[in-house]
């Protein structure tokens, strides 16, 4: 699979990694990143919102006891990666800053959390 343009622009995520810590993440990614697609194959769609937090927690639950901390690790690295890669095809696709896709998360986040602004 051609990943050319994957992320483009962003720091490599292994740069600042030791040498032995970054063989180590290398080798769990694969796996987790397996994971991470397939808990988004369960969350997108899903009805009421609680399950998807219930599949994210299920699926963190999962990689720690299989794979430890260095898993949960992997599993943000990947996570994030998918996430950034969407918003970036969004921004795209609806001719908006990458800001203003950010600063909407934002608000939602602001309006369901009234009391943390």
């Amino acid at each position: 699979m051609d990943d050319e343009g994957f992320g483009e622009g962003l720091p490599d995520w292994q740069s600042g990694l030791g040498e032995d810590e970054d063989r180590r993440l290398a080798a769990l990614a694969p796996e987790v990143s397996r994971l991470s697609i397939a808990l988004l194959r369960r969350s997108v769609g899903t009805f009421p919102a609680e399950r998807v937090a219930q599949e994210a927690l299920d699926c963190a639950d999962d990689v720690l006891e299989r794979y430890g901390v260095e898993g949960l690790r992997v599993l943000v690295m990947s996570l994030t990666c998918w996430a950034t890669v969407q918003v970036e095809i969004n921004a795209h696709a609806s001719g908006r800053p990458l800001e203003a896709l950010l600063d909407d998360m934002q608000l939602t986040w602001l309006e369901t959390n009234p009391e943390d602004a």
